[in-house]
């Protein structure tokens, strides 16, 4: 999934992204509020993690306008405060999700999987296609009960083609959620991507969950 972060203390943002890259998550940062929502409404995002206290455009300034726009991209707020009065003015605005700093990576991460799972039918930790696992919170993946090892990148591929099972994904649309802002749209790192996968995940079983629709990109289907 590809996150927006905003945040302008440069080690806490690099720390999120970081922490977030290793967990599979393709991530964009921005270091002050007007980037931010440039980013933010201009790029499809599956999440924004935006912090309140910024320079040029508060993050309040930024979910008003994002809200107002009809953009309903799940915001998680990170701030300093812990106030009552400053949740509630984030929620009334429109976030989905409040988190104090400091705070433990393994919570935001949690925070992050449940965010996710809002709006979808999926309330388990875990994603199924077929004979296909994959346990979100030990990112352990099987097929017929045969461990599958796969990278980082891969992973983060994989779990975009299950959360959208039986939609047909271009290029574009797996690009904008697997990679980040600097990804060169015009490599064939897409496909060479989608035969490591299918060689992972397909090749020794005799029904295939990778499908090629010619000319348009690339489903999954159990």
């Amino acid at each position: 999934m590809r996150i927006l972060i905003v945040e302008d203390e440069k080690k806490v943002a690099s720390f999120i992204k970081k922490g977030l890259v290793e967990e599979s998550y393709a991530v964009d940062v921005a270091y002050d509020g007007e980037e931010g929502l440039f980013l933010a409404e201009n790029n499809e995002y599956d999440l924004v993690i935006l912090d309140v206290m910024l320079p040029k455009k508060t993050g309040l300034e930024i979910l008003k306008e994002l809200r107002g726009g009809n953009i309903q991209t799940p915001v998680m707020m990170l701030t300093a405060k812990d106030s009552v009065s400053d949740k509630v003015k984030g929620l009334d605005f429109g976030c989905d999700d409040y988190l104090t700093k400091p705070f433990a990576f393994d919570e935001l991460l949690a925070r992050i999987r449940a965010l996710m799972r809002r709006g979808t039918k999926e309330k388990s930790v875990q994603l199924k296609v077929a004979d296909l696992v994959m346990d979100l919170s030990t990112r352990k993946v099987t097929r017929a009960g045969q461990d599958i090892d796969l990278t980082s990148k891969e992973y983060a591929l994989l779990e975009y083609f299950v959360r959208n099972k039986g939609r047909i994904l271009t290029r574009t649309n797996i690009a904008e959620h697997v990679w980040d802002y600097n990804f060169d749209s015009f490599t064939n790192v897409i496909d060479v991507y989608i035969n490591y996968l299918r060689n992972k995940i397909d090749k020794d079983f005799p029904h295939k969950l990778i499908h090629t629709v010619r000319g348009v990109g690339y489903t999954l289907k159990d």
